[in-house]
């Protein structure tokens, strides 16, 4: 598995793939927590993300796994840590496929679901998300077509952080072709929406999901999370607003094909021939 965190894939006793961060991973203990969080706020408003879950890895299978070890600076390794960990299940499985992380601008186009790109940014600027925003494409076998799944959520809250410094450029796709087609507030719907209007109670039953050690137990930190995030909601349009007026010109399509309302005496003027001049 590709990325700072050193993510393994495993198979696990449901007989299924998972992506498994563990808890000492070279990046932040936190980040377990922000891909739980950030991931099932994601599928709480409709998008496409995997499904996530918390895994539990053995001393034994630790300890019985040689390649199970973080590759750290200046050559040193260090054996991953028993316990629970942070498990989203592998986009397509065991099932014969194609999965990339990358598409040539034609494919990319014609992705089934590329409208849910505006969908993701939403949940990009609620939580801060401080690095690119990350998705995987898979196409089942006999389809022409791929589906885009977010994936690595592990940055959002600013990484171990957990504050929220923004930035129009941050937590936004590398490419605007995936936003090229939004012509204004009506393209980030109901996505939008949903977050704005997100019931407190969803947000807590998710932060109770967390195990307790990936933020070091200390519950006042989780919640004050959470109050942050309910208080952003009123926020995204705005951040939304300021990468859509950036240098980056995502939109290209804002405002485009707004119609016009003619007052009706106008209506009822056949044309200039009866003015004269």
């Amino acid at each position: 598995m590709r990325g700072g965190a050193q993510s393994q894939l495993m198979l696990a006793s449901d007989g299924r793939l998972w992506v498994v961060k563990f808890q000492n991973n070279p990046q932040h203990l936190r980040v377990l927590a922000n891909e739980l969080i950030a991931t099932r706020l994601a599928e709480a408003v409709g998008l496409t993300v995997p499904v996530s879950d918390v895994v539990e890895v053995t001393d034994w299978l630790v300890e019985n796994s040689p390649a199970m070890q973080l590759d750290l600076p200046r050559g040193q390794r260090q054996r991953y840590t028993a316990g629970l960990q942070f498990g989203s299940r592998f986009v397509g499985g065991l099932m014969p496929g194609q999965v990339v992380d990358y598409l040539p601008e034609q494919q990319l186009a014609e992705v089934r679901n590329v409208a849910e790109f505006a969908g993701m940014l939403c949940i990009d600027k609620w939580t801060g998300n401080c690095n690119g925003r990350q998705a995987v494409f898979e196409r089942r076998p006999r389809e022409r077509k791929y589906r885009a799944t977010f994936i690595d959520q592990g940055f959002c809250f600013n990484a171990g952080e957990w504050t929220f410094p923004d930035a129009p450029l941050r937590g936004v796709y590398q490419r605007n072709q995936v936003y090229e087609r939004v012509t204004g507030w009506e393209s980030f719907e109901p996505w939008l929406g949903r977050v704005e209007k997100m019931d407190a109670a969803k947000l807590w039953s998710i932060a109770e999901a967390v195990p307790p050690e990936w933020y070091g137990g200390d519950l006042a930190e989780i919640e004050r999370l959470m109050e942050q995030l309910l208080r952003r909601r009123a926020r995204v349009r705005e951040l939304i607003e300021l990468f859509r007026d950036s240098d980056r010109r995502p939109f290209p399509m804002w405002n485009a094909g707004k119609t016009v309302v003619v007052p009706r005496q106008f209506e009822e003027w056949s044309g200039v021939a009866k003015f004269v001049m």
